[in-house]
């Protein structure tokens, strides 16, 4: 046998082994999804949606997570309230903290009070918020750090709300392309676990952000996957992963390559519906970290 049938690759033979975290989400079945104003560039109300098609979407992404071996909650559905599918806006929790949303837009502002309610009732330590913010959509977890984007929603008096209830430290980070107007569109943790010291694997798009967030990237996470406008065009980067299984677009194909590369597993869903409304998958998965109080 030869040698170029029996040698391994050299990119598989040093992508560490990756370990699965347990997980637990909060989700909220689409049954109410249409797009009937613009707040983001994805959104045109001209192109027609098919609610059926979304909620058979995005129990795709639901029954992955359960098979996985993770946990997942859910919120009802408002009527009148499309983008509650959205749940990663709805808060941002740590430690069994939950720090509730206050939306920019008025046509979320009715979600607020629903997700601070439910954050109350399954017995966290809730806070409401005196500040704009988007929660998980631009606030992420990355090791000890929170990452926190601001340019188009959160609003930067946040991210000392952060600070002060968490008492970690934040780092702001500037996104400048509308399309990415949340920090999750921009930006995904790979390793939601690492040990102290350790670098957190994460993947981004360089040119979402301004030269000073560019900068601090770089320095922080010299490791990172840099993705590229064709994979973010297609929210590849709003996936959601366990440390060993990262959910993505199937049309990010270039993104699966690199994942592979470094030792994940992609798995493979399409969320193309949801996609008309400015949201992918991480958009529809707020992670639950920490005991309820």
């Amino acid at each position: 046998m030869s040698t170029q049938e029996t040698a391994p690759s050299t990119t598989v033979a040093l992508a560490p082994e990756r370990v699965a975290q347990h997980r637990r989400y909060l989700m909220c079945r689409p049954e109410h999804f249409t797009v009937d104003y613009t707040i983001n560039p994805w959104m045109d109300p001209a192109k027609p949606t098919d609610t059926a098609k979304a909620v058979a979407q995005w129990q795709k992404l639901y029954d992955l997570y359960l098979e996985l071996g993770h946990e997942v909650e859910l919120i009802d559905p408002l009527p009148g309230y499309p983008d509650m599918v959205y749940t990663a806006n709805g808060g941002f929790l740590i430690d069994g903290i939950a720090y509730g949303p206050k939306f920019r837009f008025v046509e979320r502002q009715g979600e607020g009070p629903a997700f601070i309610d439910w954050f109350r009732e399954q017995g966290y330590d809730t806070r409401e918020p005196r500040e704009t913010n988007e929660g998980e959509g631009d606030f992420l977890l990355a090791g000890d750090v929170i990452l926190a984007g601001v340019g188009f929603r959160s609003s930067d008096a946040s991210q000392d709300e952060l600070r002060e209830i968490f008492g970690r430290e934040v780092v702001s980070l500037t996104l400048i392309d509308p399309r990415f107007y949340h920090l999750d569109t921009a930006l995904a943790i790979l390793d939601p676990v690492v040990e102290p010291g350790a670098e957190v694997g994460v993947a981004y798009l360089p040119h979402a952000f301004d030269e000073r967030s560019q900068a601090i990237l770089a320095e922080r996470f010299p490791n990172a996957i840099l993705v590229s406008d064709e994979d973010g065009a297609v929210f590849g980067l709003n996936s959601a992963s366990d440390g060993r299984n990262v959910i993505i677009s199937p049309r990010a194909t270039g993104f699966e390559k690199q994942l592979r590369e470094r030792g994940y597993v992609p798995h493979l869903v399409d969320l193309s519906e949801l996609l008309l409304g400015g949201g992918g998958i991480k958009c529809c998965t707020l992670e639950l970290r920490g005991a309820r109080a």
